[in-house]
């Protein structure tokens, strides 16, 4: 069902400059990095967020990511103690259709499950506890 869980870190502008600061820390190199110039014309920031990292990957130890993204202004002020997700990546879309629906359940849904631009199925919930979840699923490239 889930195959895995990793900590999903967002801050206020200087995204990039902290995971430089944690590779420093734990070695290796970024799986992925993708700023918001990055994505398509309709989910572009303001220009002056438009180098802010959208999304970053550290692997750390054995299949475990840190990873992280700079919060667009849109989305409101980063607050310091519950900037943080739970990331699960699922097996399948059903999956992450079920672990979704189960999460969301008496909670807020921030982003329903749907295909993004990025190639994953994709969405973000607060948890009746208000824990932040991030669900999604990659299919396997071949």
């Amino acid at each position: 069902m889930a195959s895995a869980l990793n900590p999903y870190l967002t801050f206020s502008g200087n995204c990039e400059e902290a995971f430089n600061f944690y590779k420093s820390v734990f070695g290796g190199e970024f799986a992925m990095i993708m700023r918001f110039s990055d994505s398509p014309p309709e989910y572009t920031p303001p220009e002056g967020e438009r180098n802010q990292i959208m999304h970053i990957a550290l692997p750390i130890g054995n299949g475990s990511l840190l990873m992280g993204s700079d919060a667009p202004s849109h989305m409101g002020k980063v607050i310091i103690g519950t900037n943080f997700s739970i990331s699960v990546s699922a097996d399948s879309k059903a999956d992450a259709d079920k672990l979704f629906n189960g999460l969301a359940a008496g909670g807020a849904t921030i982003m329903p499950m749907a295909d993004q631009f990025w190639g994953s199925y994709f969405g973000m919930l607060t948890d009746k506890y208000g824990v932040a979840w991030m669900v999604s699923y990659d299919a396997p490239r071949s």
